[in-house]
Formats: structure tokens, sequence, C-alpha cells
């Protein structure tokens, strides 16, 4: 049996929580295809407690195998998640962005980094997304 994938997802948690929600209920399903790494930042990126959470991130991305972005309305603006995707970058992670709607802006970081889509959030999509990397 081939060995899982091991997925770290980044998402605009404050407005896209809900597909977070559904990563963990398919996550607790044993007969699904990976495994996901659950983490939100819960600082500003600029607080005091940045360093420690980006060394957190930092660990938990580096020990995933792919990085899977969901790209809502507003994940393009948020700080955190161009972050997370450099660090994946960074790290040499295998990108998969997942767009909810189609017409959502795609983080700038992720534009042109060679990341598989998946054009839909459910479980095919992301599970032929993430073989495509």
């Amino acid at each position: 049996m081939a060995t899982r994938s091991r997925v770290f997802s980044s998402v605009d948690y404050d407005n896209d929580k809900n597909y977070q929600n559904l990563l963990r209920a398919w996550n607790k399903n044993p007969e699904f295809e990976f495994t996901w790494n659950e983490t939100s930042p819960s600082e500003a990126i600029d607080s005091r407690n940045a360093d420690a959470i980006k060394a957190t991130l930092s660990r938990m991305i580096n020990e995933a195998t792919h990085f899977l972005c969901i790209v809502g309305k507003s994940t393009a603006k948020s700080r955190w998640v161009d972050w997370e995707i450099r660090k994946a970058i960074e790290l040499k992670k295998k990108l998969v962005g997942v767009k909810i709607d189609r017409d959502n802006t795609t983080p700038n970081a992720l534009l042109n980094a060679g990341a598989s889509w998946a054009m839909s959030f459910s479980q095919e999509a992301i599970l032929k997304a993430l073989k495509g990397v």
C-alpha cells in the first residue's frame, strides 16, 4: 500500500473556516486518502507572538508532503496565507490550490509556482490535484 500524503492546509480562517472543518471531518475517516495536519494562526502576522507561530508553522509545513491552499474570496489578502505559501515554496513542498469559486483571486505567491489545481472543493477534485503534483 502506498504511503499516505501528509497535507498542510492554508486557509483564510476568518472567512473560510467551514472548509477547514470539512477537511477535519474527512480526516477522521480512516479510508480517506491523505492525512491532514490542522493548524490556524491565532495571532496577527506582526504580533509579538508571530515568531513563535512562524516557527511552529515552519515545522508543520516541513513535515508535510503537500501544501494545500484553500482559495476563498479574501484569501489573496491574507498575510498569513501569503507567508505560508512562501514558506512551502522555500521548503520545496508539492503545492495544491483549491478554488472555492473559480472567480476567487489567486494569492500572488501561488501564481507561477507550479501548483496543481482543484477548481472545486470536493474530495474527488482535491485528491486528483494532490496526485497531479
